[in-house]
This record gives C-alpha cells, structure tokens and sequence, in this order.
C-alpha cells in the first residue's frame, strides 16, 4: 500500500466516538513516526482536530512510543506544542537534524527549550542557538491581575544648577492591569512585581489611609511601638502541667516453648514482648542476665536474675527477674517459663553501672579519633620500609623506619591515655587469669633490650622465687610492668645498671626495681607530678609522671600499689600461690 493510500484510509475512518477518534490517533501517529505517511500540513491539522477529542493518556502513550521511531520535524512540533508530561519524552529521545531544530527552537515554549538544554547530544550550532534564548526563557513570569491597585505617586525632586528633566508622567492605573514601568528589557523590578500583589497593595492601602487621616508622617518608631504594647499586653495562657511519668514496680510474664516472651501484664508490653529468655545477648532495648539462660536450656526455676531495659517507657531501667518452668498435664511437654520481675530493692543492684564523667568520655572518644589515622600513617610507612609499592631510595626508607617507630610511640600512648580515661570512667575490663611472674619478666626485658643498649644500661633479673605468680589480668600486668620498667631505663645513664628482685609475703608479689640515678632528685610522691620542663631526655612520650601515675592506678584495679622508695620501687600485686583460678577472680573488679 502506497503512503497516500494508507493517509486517506485513516482520515477516513469513522471518528463519530471517542473510540474511533483514539483509533485514529494512534495509527495516523504511527504511520506518520514510521515514515509511511507524509507528514503534510493537511496531516498535522486533522491531528489537531483529534486532538480535542483524545485524553491526555493516549497522547502520552503516542509520544512514549513517537520517541524510539524517527518522526519528522513537522509532527515532533505538533507534539511539542502539548502539554510539558506528552511533549518532554519526544523532546528527549528524538533525533532531527540540526536545521530541523533550528527551525522549531522559536516555536517551542520556555518549557520546551528548557528540556532541550538537558541533553548533551544535541548540535553545537542547537546549543548555540538556546543560549541566545536565554534573556526570554529566563524572565520572570507576570503577577497575576489584581482588580485594585496601589500605585506610588510620583515625587518630583529639583536640584539647584541641574538642567531642566521633563517629568515623567505616572503610570494610569487600569482597573485589572498592573502598571509597571516601561523597560527596554523583557525584565521586570522585584520592587514592582510586589507591589502589584494583593497582599502589598493592601498595606499601602492602609498607610494612605493613616496619611489621610492623620497629616503626621508615618514613622518606623510607631509601627515599634505598636509591637510592644502588643508583647507588653498579650497575656500567654500557662502550659498544662505535666504529670511525671509513673514508674512500675513489678510486672508478670510468660513465654512460649521457645523462651520468647509473648504475655506481659503491667508494664508497656513492646520493649519486652519478643525477647527470648534463651539468649544472653542484647536484644532491641531488653538485655536478661546468663542466669536466666541457662535455666531455661535446664528447664529449671530462677530467682532474682538480672534484665535491663532501655528506652523512656515505664519498663525501663533494672529489674529483678524470677521464674518457673510450665509443662502441660496431659503430654508433659515443656511450654515455656512463667514468673514475675520486680525493681531490684536499695541494698542489690540490678546490673554493674559503669560510673563514667563527661571527662573520660570525652578523652575517650579523642583517643578513638587519634588512633584511626595514626594506624594508617604506621602502615603506609611499613609499605614503604618493605617497598611493597616498588622500589624506594635507601633515604625514604629511612625517613620510613623513622616514621613507623615514631607512629608506634605515639599508638602505645594512645593506649595509654585509654587506659587512663577506662580508668577515670570505671570501665576498665579485666579479667581473671595467673600470670607467672619469670616469664613476664624475661618478655619484658627482651622488648626493652634496644632501649638500653641505646641508653647503655643493663637488666638484671633475680628471679628469686621461680613459681611465684600474679592473680590478675595478664594483658593488664604486662602492661604495667613494661610501662614502669621503660621509664626507668630511659632514666638510666651510660653503664648503669637496674636490678629486679622478686618475691612473695603476705598473699602479694613484690617485685623491686633499682632507682635510676636521675630520678632520686625527685623524692616521694613528687615523682608522680613531674612537669614536662623537668622531664629527662629520652622519657617516655606522655612523661614520666604521667607513666607512673598510670602504673599506681593500674596496680589500684588489680588489688596492690606502687611504693617509691628513696633506693628503688616495689611493684606489688595479688598472689596466686594456693589460690584457685575462681579465687584469684575475686580479687580482680
């Protein structure tokens, strides 16, 4: 079928009903997009005229599917010419060339230039071609009539020895019309636009009035005194009192053969009802002590287990927990657990309270930012020591090694102002292990050996004892004993030599270190506040004070001291000779 042929049996079809006119649409935009008609003049008008009887879906529809065809320009104008939501998806996709676009870009609308300028294949002579319509797409659109307008008489101003200006005469006001002044340019003054709001032209409405009545200029000072008698006279009705919140002492719960949760009876049901009584761990706002767990894996009773609750609800906060096993009579079958939970009274406590200070939170958290980029600088530069990114120059690699060493000394005070802020915040976590003592010892000399044989100084050990052993936490006690015997080798001078006797008296560990020469000229405690003026060459990063500080505190949480003598320092620490891991346990908090 020839092009023409295939035009007149569409534009004969029968459009007496909506469906045949939507019939007629569709096909006509087809043939047309597919190039199997001409997309004449005569064409475009009868689609003009099924346009008015087509809904605004089928012509979307249409221009979705005119977009992946190659329509002419003629028929991308005609859809262009519809609403923003049927003409932007052929705007998008369609491919003219640029002659064609040239020639539509004066009939499209601003919103239609406006989707064109978001494609990045159009033409360099199209883009061109929508920057010179730049001044007219951009304007801003005309205020909306008003029936009544407010328009500002003209003040005619004369200045001595300026030459004569004709004035200009004021704008007629029309009723209907706002007046703006004439421009040169399609722009219009913020100034004038507001004035031709009803809102504004309300006001200048009532300051002509108040001028009228009253001869006195109208001043800012009044409209200020009007708004303080209005503050000085408004009377602000008290707020409704809030009752305080109402917390429960006791509530009743049962759970299915699972441990789940699923009654409760007294308390705000949603931070409890979904908790299982099988697991120790955190769950949603609700945590149960171990207690509770293992009694249910043995189908057992409990009394007075822990459970804390978070959130603002009347649940929150400690409780008391206490509970049976269900069976059921017929079968024996195990059903779940039902018991009670009360507020634990003044003398028990429901769960250990860490006891921290806006302080040590504070130095905690600067302790966890320091450590991040810290980390990353000690690796980045053991990439280089190793040439693990390509060969490096015996010069980096230096400055390298140097900034690895210097990267380690600042992570091990890192670890050190942690340790000190667990501490303030009573969040230090220890647990109970049986360090030996000999062991510890030779550890912790074999690691300072590069520090003395740099300050040339030796460590002599006298393990007196050679089975005695220390009731604490292990990580914590190596600590220690490296801090305190690293401060004092970088005291020691050429030659000088610390002894470290061992030995045991009264359930403790004693463990004394020589004196360094340098530092008897601090006596007692002075030694502790040590200022930085005062510190000896090669002392430890965050200072001498600060590290025995440290190690008297830490000595503290294990159950023993630190005492500075006038000859050495005596290290004591709970013994686990005859003692159980359990009882050592109970020495360590």
């Amino acid at each position: 079928m020839r092009f023409d042929d295939s035009l007149k049996t569409v534009l004969s079809a029968d459009m007496a009903t909506g469906f045949g006119a939507q019939s007629a649409w569709r096909q006509l935009v087809d043939l047309m997009g597919r190039g199997r008609a001409v997309a004449d003049e005569s064409a475009i008008e009868r689609l003009r005229v099924l346009r008015e009887a087509v809904p605004a879906s089928v012509r979307a529809a249409s221009a979705r599917a005119l977009a992946f065809a190659s329509p002419g320009a003629a028929l991308v104008g005609f859809f262009a010419e519809d609403e923003l939501a049927i003409a932007a998806p052929v705007l998008r996709m369609v491919t003219l060339p640029a002659a064609d676009w040239l020639g539509l870009l004066p009939r499209l609308s601003p919103t239609g230039r406006s989707v064109l300028r978001h494609r990045r294949d159009l033409p360099a002579e199209v883009a061109r071609g929508l920057q010179s319509f730049g001044a007219v797409d951009f304007v801003l659109p005309q205020p909306e009539l008003v029936a009544e307008t407010f328009v500002e008489p003209v003040v005619e101003t004369v200045v001595e020895s300026a030459p004569a200006v004709e004035p200009v005469p004021a704008p007629v006001a029309t009723p209907g019309v706002v007046a703006a002044p004439l421009s040169e340019t399609p722009f219009m003054a913020l100034g004038d636009i507001a004035r031709g709001l009803p809102v504004v032209a309300q006001a200048f409405r009532h300051i002509a009035a108040e001028r009228s009545s009253d001869p006195a200029r109208f001043e800012i000072s009044d409209l200020v005194a009007r708004i303080d008698a209005f503050n000085r006279d408004r009377v602000i009705p008290p707020a409704p009192p809030v009752a305080p919140r109402v917390e429960a002492e006791s509530f009743r719960f049962e759970t299915d053969a699972s441990g789940v949760i699923r009654w409760i009876e007294g308390v705000t049901r949603s931070p409890l009802v979904g908790v299982s009584l099988a697991h120790a761990t955190r769950q949603g706002d609700a945590q149960v002590d171990g207690v509770v767990a293992g009694a249910f894996r043995r189908r057992s009773r409990f009394g007075d287990a822990r459970l804390q609750v978070g959130g603002q609800s009347d649940a929150a906060g400690a409780w008391r927990m206490s509970g049976i096993p269900a069976f059921d009579h017929d079968s024996g079958r195990f059903t779940g657990m039902r018991g009670t939970a009360r507020r634990p009274r003044a003398d028990e406590v429901a769960e250990r309270m860490a006891a921290t200070s806006p302080v040590s939170d504070s130095l905690r958290q600067l302790v966890h930012e320091l450590r991040t980029p810290t980390n990353a600088i000690a690796g980045f530069a053991e990439l280089i020591e190793t040439e693990l990114l390509g060969p490096v120059s015996p010069t980096y690699r230096e400055r390298a090694t140097a900034i690895r060493t210097q990267a380690g000394d600042l992570l091990a005070a890192i670890d050190d102002l942690d340790t000190a802020a667990r501490i303030e915040g009573h969040a230090l976590d220890l647990r109970p292990t049986i360090v030996p003592v000999v062991p510890l010892l030779e550890r912790v000399v074999r690691d300072l050996a590069p520090l003395a044989s740099l300050r040339g100084a030796t460590l002599l050990v006298d393990p007196g004892s050679s089975d005695c052993a220390i009731a604490g936490d292990d990580r914590v006690v190596e600590r220690l004993v490296g801090r305190l015997l690293a401060a004092l080798v970088s005291a020691c001078g050429q030659g000088e030599r610390i002894g470290i006797a061992t030995g045991t008296a009264a359930g403790e560990v004693s463990l004394a270190f020589d004196r360094p020469r340098a530092l008897p000229a601090h006596a007692g405690d002075t030694l502790l506040s040590i200022d930085a003026e005062d510190e000896i060459e090669g002392a430890p990063l965050l200072g001498t004070g600060f590290t025995l500080r440290l190690v008297q505190n830490l000595a503290g949480e294990l159950g023993g001291g630190l005492t500075i003598d006038v000859n050495r320092l005596t290290l004591r620490l709970p013994s686990a000779r005859d003692r159980g891991l359990g009882q050592a346990s109970d020495t360590v908090r």
